[in-house]
């Protein structure tokens, strides 16, 4: 099992390519509140429900200062098929050695269906304009966690 992040503790520095091509580093958005959220599979319900949640917010949440990256160990041409085909407006990163994920303490052993696996822990960090870890949750819900997410942070 990885070590979870807590609050105050730095924020792991990656540098990965984006559903567009480029590459995305964490240090380019210092300076800004950054919600990154990860999860297991582009184009699967669940990960679908919760993209177009942060979606769909993303104006309100831009608004008040954060800046949303999804992260997951798909290909960079699967994330962009999941850009095209959901109209996400955020970028979404490709971790496919699962090092970055295992590094934010969001790859690891996990309970699905009673059994235990080693897959994708869905997780959300907010990192603050220093880059550290300002929340750290884990094993969160697909569905809601963007509402939730919302009220934790003092927006709703």
């Amino acid at each position: 099992m990885t070590d979870r992040l807590k609050p105050g503790d730095p924020a792991p520095e990656f540098t990965l390519p984006t559903d567009d091509g480029g590459t995305l580093s964490l240090t380019d958005l210092r300076g800004r509140k950054v919600i990154l959220y990860a999860y297991p599979a582009a184009m699967t319900p669940g990960c679908t429900k919760q993209a177009c949640d942060f979606r769909d917010s993303l104006a309100s949440l831009q608004s008040a200062g954060y800046e949303v990256v999804g992260l997951s160990p798909d290909k960079p041409a699967k994330l962009a098929k999941f850009r095209d085909r959901d109209a996400i407006t955020f970028p979404l990163v490709a971790d496919e050695d699962k090092a970055v994920l295992t590094a934010y303490g969001a790859y690891g052993e996990k309970q699905m269906y009673g059994r235990t696996v080693t897959g994708v822990i869905r997780s959300t960090f907010v990192v603050d304009e220093e880059g550290r870890i300002e929340h750290a949750f884990y094993n969160v819900k697909a569905t809601g966690h963007v509402a939730k997410l919302r009220r934790d942070l003092g927006l709703d």
